[in-house]
């Protein structure tokens, strides 16, 4: 494996590739690899380098002119995407959290990792827009094999609880291979395999995605790097897998041979945008938690030796959605951090972002016994701590006491102090055309206009938000568990008082379709009139289900590069 920098080529270099895939995060990454262990001569793309940086980062802005846009929605992003995202920031990408560099979006991950239900493929009466043309039952192999390289388990705890309407939800947490301590980040997974066939080239901003005359074939990439370098890529297939946002950018904006871009002849590039509207529902005092942590915490699971972890939630059943036609979502459990928690404090000192210096200063000092315990976990952090190791002690940790090893991870080692426990709700979004990504008047350093970003929450979302909230309610009460605290839209039923952010989950843009009326790509991920261009991502869903889409964005990922190797062969 070679991995370069744009920067290091001759100006107006032309590159040749078997196959180009635009983009370097854990979907392109994943094609590259299924590609390469095939015998394929790929040719990965990346804008950003090994490791995120403010320059390229700020490659991320996007023009916002629709949700969210509220001085609370706003506040809730900021709480909820800074702590996980290094360079992100809400004046830069006011939708989204896209991550521009080696590994992408899981950089920002937790690696929450679920698959989809049958539902989501089905063809719903009313969900407008629903139904794939692939079912559940064809990616299941994929979804296996999309497990392994996230390190999952195939197996999952038993159903625990099945009342009102809602039943048992287990996501699972990837965890690395190369750091027993952090969830799988796809840069270093990468790195660490070093598998032959596979050229990378960092600091390369694809602007422009070149077809034939009769535009049939992709032909060829126009890419850039930071300091005015150019090059031409060209290859006998190329991949975008750039993200939701991207893929349907470039195509846009590629409008040289057709004049709405490539794939746009029925003006549905970059319509449909989805995402994952996220609400807080209600909470759980402290002195109620415990038996709802035990219940709907986490739970480890052994498999072919390895220690995974699941979290334990709780989601609409299919009857329940079709009866009240309700879209597909879930609630999961979360303990909640103290205004006055001692780490929260101190990070805000070591900032100097304190807005009360001696508030913080008498909670770091309250705090003390906890701030002491979270050095302890420095040792297991410690590189040099032997990984046999560290294997044996989380591994065992996760059998005994999964709820402790999961707060570790979550809060990298570091206990907390808590006042209980929140309830968080997930939904489905119905495909709304008007909700759609175009090209803004504003444009990049390179010259290529910034994606203008429209996202549309429906009623249908809030609808099924306040909905899942009063059956979850309802569901613990008559199961003898403590009743949950509704947040006061909830209680009073005014679901447009909810306060909805998007999960970083951006889906729809490209959607599949067997129709070239409906949709960009096909079944195969191929866009309609373009021999040899596909689009792989969360960009090619047709709807967005409820669950974290990693693990569905690899088995579709893995089906395409089946696929591809298979057209390869022909060549």
């Amino acid at each position: 494996m070679k991995i370069e920098q744009l920067s290091n080529y001759d100006d107006n270099s032309i590159i040749t590739a078997d196959l180009v895939i635009v983009g370097g995060g854990p979907t392109g990454l994943t094609i590259a690899a299924q590609c390469a262990k095939a015998g394929r001569k790929v040719l990965i793309v990346e804008s950003g380098l090994e490791l995120e940086n403010s320059e390229h980062s700020a490659l991320n802005e996007v023009e916002s002119v629709g949700q969210p846009q509220s001085e609370a929605q706003c506040r809730k992003r900021i709480e909820f995407h800074s702590p996980q995202a290094r360079f992100w920031s809400q004046e830069v990408q006011p939708f989204g959290v896209r991550c521009r560099a080696l590994g992408g979006s899981t950089h920002a991950w937790a690696g929450k990792s679920a698959p989809f239900s049958g539902i989501d493929f089905k063809a719903r009466s009313w969900v407008p827009h629903s139904g794939w043309p692939v079912d559940r039952e064809q990616i299941d192999p994929y979804i296996v094999r999309a497990m392994e390289v996230l390190n999952l388990s195939p197996q999952e705890p038993p159903g625990r609880f099945d009342q009102e309407g809602l039943h048992s939800f287990y996501w699972q947490f990837a965890r690395s291979r190369v750091d027993r301590l952090d969830v799988m980040r796809f840069g270093s997974e990468f790195m660490a395999q070093r598998l032959d066939n596979i050229d990378v080239l960092l600091d390369a901003t694809v602007t422009h995605v070149g077809l034939s005359p009769d535009g049939s074939r992709f032909s060829d990439l126009e890419v850039a790097s930071m300091d005015g370098k150019r090059a031409r890529i060209e290859a006998g297939m190329c991949v975008l897998a750039a993200s939701g946002i991207e893929n349907a950018r470039l195509l846009l904006v590629s409008n040289d041979v057709h004049f709405n871009g490539i794939g746009n002849h029925h003006d549905v590039v970059g319509r449909y945008l989805m995402d994952h509207p996220g609400a807080r529902i209600g909470a759980i005092p402290t002195d109620q938690m415990a038996v709802l942590t035990k219940l709907f915490g986490f739970f480890g699971i052994h498999h072919h030796g390895r220690a995974h972890m699941f979290m334990h939630g709780l989601a609409l059943t299919p009857e329940i959605q079709e009866r009240e036609e309700l879209l597909n979502a879930a609630v999961y459990f979360a303990t909640e951090r103290a205004p006055d928690d001692p780490w929260d404090a101190l990070k805000r000192l070591l900032r100097r972002h304190s807005p009360d210096v001696g508030r913080d200063l008498r909670s770091v000092a309250a705090g003390s016994g906890l701030i002491v315990k979270g050095l302890g976990m420095r040792v297991l952090s410690d590189s040099r701590t032997p990984k046999a190791l560290k294997d044996i002690v989380v591994n065992s940790a996760i059998r005994m006491s999964p709820n402790l090893v999961a707060n570790e991870f979550q809060n990298q080692g570091v206990p907390h102090k808590l006042v209980g426990l929140r309830i968080e709700a997930i939904s489905e979004q119905i495909p709304n055309s008007e909700s759609r990504i175009s090209l803004s008047s504003r444009k990049d350093r390179f010259g290529v206009p910034l994606a203008k970003v429209a996202w549309r929450i429906n009623d249908a979302e809030r609808q099924t938000l306040l909905r899942i909230a009063e059956l979850s309610r309802k569901a613990l009460t008559s199961a003898g568990l403590p009743a949950p605290v509704l947040e006061d839209w909830a209680r009073e039923r005014r679901p447009e008082d909810i306060v909805i952010i998007d999960m970083a989950h951006t889906l729809g843009t490209t959607r599949m379709s067997a129709d070239a009326k409906t949709g960009v790509v096909d079944e195969n991920c191929r866009v309609h009139g373009v021999s040899n261009l596909y689009v792989a991502g969360g960009s090619v869903f047709p709807t967005s289900g409820h669950a974290n889409p990693t693990l569905m964005i690899l088995a579709f990922a893995i089906r395409l590069a089946d696929h591809l190797n298979s057209n390869l062969a022909k060549v």
